[in-house]
């Protein structure tokens, strides 16, 4: 991407920070001021103070003294400001920055995450959040103040000497080139910070995800190593940030002395030739020199802080504009005639296809059943259907409207679908059910009862606590609450994916029972299970082969003909 592009797409990143919040933006920049002119004030009285010593100073000590009283009034001022405003300032400016990202992250595609490492943005909104706080947002106003007392003092500096300002200048530009150069070091260190530490936030999730396997294959040594390999990247990618760190504050540090030390010897020179600089010039310049080197000091960190801010929020950007649906037309949440899939194709990996010239036809209200091995194409074919992409060749008609030409969300309103994988949230079988929504008691409780969950909340309450991702739970009973989600969305169409793989028979006949009694509603079942009391209620099967469909009609028009789909039931019985 070019860099207008990548600018426009973290553009509306940067106004979340202040989004609603320039008043709180204001105030701490009106404390900076204060705190700015009080040490300019304060600074200008150590030049008359000198020069009340040496007998220069055309004002009295009473006058110094009030004069000295008001600087002190302006820093408890910005106190109060910076106290009140500041937290306010940074907190908000976050908590928008998380809203809008997570927000955006809602906006993905259903199947984003299949070629996604979600690594990415937990370490996004954690690891990164925490930086770009700290190395921008944190340093904003302390910016703000050293740079308008950095002004502040050049002023000052160009009434008293012209001369020594402008040596004053030379000497500055040796730390300007050092900053710009080392910010750019530091912002791509940042980086390499931030990508270490998402991928040991992937390999740490699936450490834990995977905890079960790893213990029953005895692999903790070999995990362990994984461990220690991703950690000693993060280690050698953080040692390497601060070396650069260290580097510009060392170089800043010295190029500052250079400016200071400087100026100072010139600034005595002339207060001892006699060339219009008095003692208390001498004392204040280098007094005002502390507010040059500031910023010189400052800016280096604060533009590298920034950079790589940006490159962070460039980096979550970019990933949060990838698998996001094209918004389509909309299309009513009702199925009249039917889903009609033509000459449908499909790959993965260009040159791999994974489907070949597909044809169905499911006639609203019916119950299909697409059956085959591993790798047949099932799983893929109900993915297409919830539009997880568009780029198939050949139809996918919803009441005859072609799928690309449908929103995501108007499709969400028409379909439903069961997973193998059912994710339970750490809270209430209501909350579960209801996916944190409101609804009418006497749906909540008619989707329970169809779904085979009333045993269970009679038993443990609608307000059991089922655990983290439902670990309080069985396999069947978080079957259920999936089962029930769809039915309290009283979607027309119910996509089933496998959702019994996990089961035992029993089990597993009961959640398809559920499923198959379900009256109303188009329902699309892929299953490994072949079970005749099954597949027998359903209106058609479709049984899949290398990606095409090997055969399809009802389970006796099938058995009868002893073809694939018979070899498939034979084998799965013995």
């Amino acid at each position: 991407m070019t860099k207008q592009e990548i600018g426009a797409l973290r553009r509306p990143f940067i106004k979340e920070l202040f989004r609603n919040n320039k008043f709180n933006l204001a105030m701490t920049v009106l404390a900076a001021f204060l705190a700015a002119a009080s040490e300019l004030v304060i600074s200008w009285l150590i030049k008359e103070v000198a020069d009340l010593i040496s007998g220069e100073c055309p004002y009295g000590f009473g006058t110094l003294l009030i004069v000295a009283g008001g600087a002190f009034a302006l820093i408890g001022l910005g106190w109060i400001l910076d106290r009140k405003f500041l937290s306010e300032f940074r907190a908000k400016a976050m908590k928008q920055y998380r809203e809008y990202a997570f927000d955006r992250l809602m906006e993905k595609g259903i199947q984003a995450f299949s070629g996604e490492n979600s690594s990415l943005y937990i370490s996004a909104l954690s690891n990164d959040v925490n930086t770009i706080e700290t190395d921008f947002i944190g340093k904003l106003q302390s910016t703000i103040q050293v740079g308008v007392t950095f002004v502040g003092a050049l002023v000052l500096m160009i009434w008293y000497s012209p001369l020594l300002t402008l040596i004053a200048i030379g000497f500055s530009l040796l730390p300007i080139v050092v900053s710009v150069v080392l910010g750019n070091k530091a912002a791509t260190a940042e980086k390499n910070v931030s990508d270490q530490k998402e991928s040991y936030t992937g390999m740490l999730k699936d450490a834990l995800t995977g905890f079960s396997v790893i213990k029953s294959f005895k692999a903790e040594k070999s995990i362990a190593k994984l461990h220690d390999h991703s950690n000693e990247s993060v280690a050698e990618a953080s040692k390497k940030r601060t070396r650069v760190n260290v580097l510009a504050g060392y170089s800043s540090g010295i190029a500052g002395g250079i400016l200071q030390f400087g100026v100072f010897f010139v600034a005595a020179a002339l207060a001892l030739s006699g060339k219009g600089v008095t003692a208390g010039t001498a004392i204040v310049f280098v007094q005002l020199l502390n507010y040059v080197l500031g910023p010189i000091q400052t800016f280096p960190t604060f533009y590298a802080g920034m950079m790589s801010a940006f490159s962070l929020i460039d980096k979550l950007a970019q990933a949060l504009n990838r698998h996001v649906p094209e918004e389509g037309g909309q299309i009513p949440p009702r199925l009249d005639e039917g889903i009609s899939v033509r000459d449908l194709a499909f790959a993965y990996e260009e040159g791999k296809p994974v489907l070949h010239d597909v044809d169905m036809e499911l006639r609203a209200g019916g119950c299909y059943a697409l059956v085959g091995g591993s790798g047949s194409g099932k799983s893929t074919i109900l993915n297409l259907l919830m539009a997880s992409s568009k780029n198939y060749r050949g139809e996918i008609l919803y009441d005859g409207r072609e799928l690309k030409t449908v929103s995501a969300g108007s499709l969400y309103d028409l379909v439903s679908i069961i997973q193998q994988n059912v994710f339970v949230f750490n809270s209430t079988i209501r909350d579960n059910i209801t996916m944190f929504s409101e609804f009418p008691e006497e749906e909540i409780g008619r989707a329970v009862r169809l779904s085979g969950l009333k045993k269970l909340v009679d038993e443990k309450g609608a307000d059991y606590l089922c655990g983290e991702n439902g670990s309080g739970l069985s396999g069947g009973e978080r079957q259920r609450i999936s089962i029930a989600r769809a039915l309290l969305r009283k979607t027309p169409v119910l996509f089933v994916d496998e959702a019994t793989a996990a089961l035992d028979a029993e089990t597993s006949f009961e959640v398809l029972d559920a499923i198959l009694k379900l009256e109303g509603y188009t329902r699309v079942i892929v299953t490994h299970d072949l079970d005749e009391n099954v597949l027998r209620r359903c209106t058609g099967l479709f049984a899949l082969k290398n990606g095409e469909v090997s055969e399809q009609g009802s389970f006796d028009d099938l058995m009868a003909r002893k073809g694939y789909f018979y070899s498939l039931f034979t084998v799965s019985q013995r």
